[in-house]
């Protein structure tokens, strides 16, 4: 398993902690953007609190089209549109402009937690699933880190080219999204039969404990699996293990 986590986790932590500084940036952009823009704090945090309306409500239907269409195409998807919308939030011009890319964003970003935890059940049997998910999560406390010094480090880029330090942090942490997002098609297989980076060895052994766990039943395994992660994008839950709760 070693192989396979080498391959998909580092890379996920890297998309999760791009996600969690688009997030968040919007925060430090206040520094600047109210005054520029002639927002009230309501105003402003009205349209920073209208991103999570969007992602709730598209949360689920994004992880069941996953489900659909494959994991690969619709996180690439997800980062790409999102990066897009970040990067875009440096052309808003007042509150109503501010209030749509909001709720566009969140729209964009829905599914993409939870579509991750889905897309690692079907890498990783279910006693490595609580260990790989906490490897995953860790990307959390690292982007809360690093976040801070490189959003005000960008915030200070301010008059470069005609734009403000907050329009460049934006364009700046947006595009490592897209960047992402576009790598999701090269490097990401949505299932272990395509993956030529498997020996033939390797690839058997984790699909027959793969499909152990399902007792054979694609459709009851999918099932169980989308489930699981339905659960958890209403409570938040942070641990996915196919339908075994607890530390395996």
């Amino acid at each position: 398993m070693r192989r396979v986590a080498l391959r998909i986790v580092p890379f996920l932590m890297v998309c999760y902690f791009v996600s969690f500084l688009d997030r968040v940036n919007v925060g430090f952009a206040a520094l600047q953007m109210v005054k520029d823009l002639h927002m009230s704090p309501a105003v402003f945090g009205f349209g920073s609190g209208v991103f999570f309306v969007s992602y709730f409500l598209c949360e689920v239907p994004s992880n069941l089209i996953l489900q659909k269409v494959g994991a690969r195409l619709w996180i690439a998807r997800i980062m790409i549109t999102w990066g897009v919308l970040a990067a875009g939030m440096a052309i808003v011009t007042g509150p109503r402009s501010f209030y749509v890319m909001r709720l566009l964003l969140g729209a964009a970003e829905a599914g993409f937690f939870p579509g991750v935890i889905l897309y690692l059940t079907y890498w990783f049997p279910a006693e490595y699933r609580a260990r790989v998910v906490g490897w995953f999560t860790v990307a959390i406390p690292v982007s809360s880190f690093l976040g801070s010094p490189i959003s005000a480090a960008l915030l200070g880029a301010n008059g470069w080219l005609g734009l403000r330090g907050w329009q460049w942090m934006f364009i700046m942490e947006g595009a490592p999204a897209i960047l992402l997002g576009l790598a999701c098609l090269v490097l990401l297989n949505d299932r272990p039969t395509g993956a030529k980076w498997l020996d033939t060895e390797q690839r058997g052994w984790l699909l027959g404990k793969l499909q152990g766990e399902s007792g054979g039943n694609a459709v009851g395994g999918a099932n169980q699996r989308v489930a699981c992660v339905m659960q958890q994008a209403c409570s938040g839950a942070q641990r996915c293990s196919g339908g075994k709760h607890g530390d395996q």
